[in-house]
């Protein structure tokens, strides 16, 4: 006997749940998952529409942002330049969204909101340089009158092969070195200048910078960063002798002499360690015995 007849599918997308957002100077990027199947856990088959709104506050509607299209389980993105009004004035809250629509333009509903912060950035950093030492790599900036943290982020740009890595196993060898990696100077260090030491010497790095302030609406602490400055490349080539040995430096007053700036460099407290985990690195530049 067959069954009762059942209602046809609305072929619902399920909704987003892993959005992120992310506001780089003017610029807003947002990413997410596509869900595989729709509300009745039937699989999603072709591209599915998605629709992107804001809003800056929770009793707001929420303004269309753009429209995009991706096909299931592939990773979303967006990006999109704020208006002039919401990047100028005081931080604010603003709340980004994404709506999945079937072919008739019908949807489960928004996903959860991504937020971050309205209002003006701060300043592009300025005068960005290195300078190769004994010790690591040196960087200077410009700083201005009140500045702000400044994130450093480093581009490995001569990874090294599988072959290559395979060839260098053992016991002693160092462990890969990530492509990339993120640094933060704190605002209250030593303005303008920070000494990365955990680099590795015959290798080359780009570096970009960008001031980064930190901002409380509500309950809620958000992070509004500025635009990255252009990159700056560097070679760290090894081409300081080795030290003298301890029972010949106190006969050779003038090595020490010529050695001060290499020496004081190695003071510098080291932007992160190998110890700790990249979420959790240690971030300082004070440098007693540099200009």
């Amino acid at each position: 006997m067959p069954g009762a007849p059942q209602p046809p599918s609305l072929n619902l997308p399920d909704q987003v749940t892993d959005l992120s957002a992310v506001r780089t100077g003017d610029q807003v990027s947002l990413t997410w998952t596509m869900p595989k199947r729709n509300t009745e856990k039937l699989i999603l088959k072709g591209n599915v529409q998605v629709r992107v709104c804001r809003r800056e506050s929770d009793a707001g509607a929420c303004t269309p942002a753009g429209s995009v299209q991706f096909a299931p389980e592939a990773d979303g993105a967006f990006t999109e330049t704020l208006p002039g009004s919401l990047a100028a004035g005081q931080p604010r809250l603003l709340s980004y969204f994404v709506e999945l629509v079937n072919r008739k333009g019908r949807s489960a509903g928004l996903s959860d909101g991504a937020d971050v912060l309205a209002g003006e950035a701060p300043a592009a950093v300025e005068g960005l340089d290195t300078e190769m030492g004994k010790s690591g790599v040196l960087l200077r900036w410009k700083t201005g009158a009140n500045p702000a943290a400044i994130r450093l982020q480093r581009k490995l740009l001569t990874p090294h092969t599988k072959s290559q890595a395979k060839g260098e196993q053992g016991p002693l060898a160092p462990p890969p070195e990530p492509v990339e990696r993120t640094l933060l100077v704190e605002a209250g260090a030593v303005r303008g200048r920070a000494l990365d030491k955990d680099i590795r010497f015959n290798e080359s790095y780009e570096y970009r910078a960008q001031q980064v302030a930190s901002v409380t609406v509500g309950s809620a602490k958000l992070e509004l960063a500025g635009p990255l400055s252009a990159p700056v490349r560097i070679e760290t080539v090894n081409v300081f002798p080795p030290g003298a040995p301890a029972a010949l430096a106190a006969s050779m007053p003038s090595m020490r002499t010529s050695a001060v700036v290499g020496e004081s460099a190695a003071k510098m407290p080291p932007l992160w360690n190998h110890r700790t985990p990249p979420w959790k690195m240690a971030f300082q530049s004070k440098s007693p015995g540099l200009s």
